[in-house]
């Protein structure tokens, strides 16, 4: 054979193997993380934002998400003051996340605005459907989904468990939250208004839009001869939680809301969805968001898990003696 021929065959087979292996070339980037926004009114440090942060982590790791490799999470809060929640929410949106978690309507609404965009997941609270934020449960059809917490229904039971634990109760004071629109959330008064009638309770309500406001309305409530306080949820109420606390102790009043926090706090009673089982939820709305699937498919949820907490030290200091079927009930117990 030719040495020219030879040497054609050799180059030949050369190239074929070269085409067979693979590639050595500049190492390819990894993908990089997924910017995760979360934006809630209350302070990071406190338990109730700390334990939903937590629970979301656990919930994107059980479905396999690595933070600080797959995603990471920029986490601000507005420290107790709702007035800070546009700017918060201008900061998140520079960062262009994947997507934004946001633990109320309020919140919602203001990452809706700031970054009209980017998909948002509920994590908690009230009617989204109703705030125009989606189209409707089962088809949302626009940039958010996720969980709400029904907080109208759960109004409802928060003096039926005042009754069960005090039969004696006559006369309470309901502090009922502003909607956005700056008009007395229809939901809340609403419930208010007929669970009182159920239960042969005469119902004082104010709807306070400042602190000045709220020292004003429990004095009135005192004056009409209120023998318990029923708490709304609110940013401002929650906000200003210590101080209304420390007004209803100098009444001696029990104190019944709609978050855990407040028992933690010191209120008697709270009655609400179960906040962390919310946020592990949450994970599973960013992940299928994260993988492609458009927030206005993904059915808005409605709660599966609820919790009543009770503060032992709170029935004590008043007196109270809880029921068996209350302390049976009972989810979380403060000792």
């Amino acid at each position: 054979m030719r040495r020219s021929t030879r040497r054609r065959l050799l180059l030949g087979a050369a190239g074929l193997l070269a085409g067979l292996s693979p590639r050595i070339g500049p190492a390819q980037k990894k993908p990089k993380a997924a910017v995760i926004g979360w934006l809630v009114t209350g302070s990071m440090s406190s338990q109730g934002p700390g334990r939903n942060l937590a629970a979301f982590r656990e919930g994107m790791a059980a479905l396999g998400w690595k933070e600080g490799v797959d995603y990471v999470i920029e986490a601000r809060s507005a420290e107790s003051r709702p007035e800070r929640h546009h700017d918060l929410a201008r900061e998140l949106a520079a960062l262009r996340p994947a997507l934004m978690v946001a633990g109320s309507l309020q919140v919602a609404q203001v990452l809706a605005s700031s970054a009209p965009g980017i998909p948002i997941v509920m994590a908690g609270g009230s009617n989204p459907v109703a705030a125009r934020l989606a189209a409707s449960y089962a088809r949302p059809g626009g940039m958010v989904t996720g969980i709400t917490t029904l907080p109208t229904e759960l109004a409802e039971k928060l003096l039926e468990l005042l009754v069960a634990i005090e039969p004696g109760v006559k006369r309470v004071g309901v502090l009922v939250p502003f909607n956005t629109r700056k008009e007395p959330s229809k939901g809340p008064l609403d419930a208010a208004r007929r669970s009182a009638a159920r239960y042969k309770v005469e119902a004082h309500i104010a709807h306070p839009t400042t602190w000045e406001e709220i020292e004003r309305d429990v004095q009135g409530f005192s004056a009409l001869g209120a023998q318990a306080l029923i708490v709304m949820a609110s940013p401002l109420l929650s906000t200003e939680r210590t101080r209304i606390l420390r007004l209803a102790q100098a009444q001696r009043w029990p104190v019944v809301a709609q978050t855990t926090p407040w028992v933690e706090d010191g209120a008697l009673l709270s009655y609400s969805a179960a906040s962390p089982a919310h946020y592990r939820r949450a994970a599973w709305y960013a992940d299928r968001i994260l993988k492609g699937a458009k927030p206005g498919d993904l059915p808005i949820e409605q709660p599966r898990e609820f919790e009543i907490a009770l503060n032992l030290r709170t029935a004590k200091a008043l007196g109270i003696t809880l029921p068996q079927s209350i302390l049976l009930q009972a989810t979380r117990v403060i000792e």
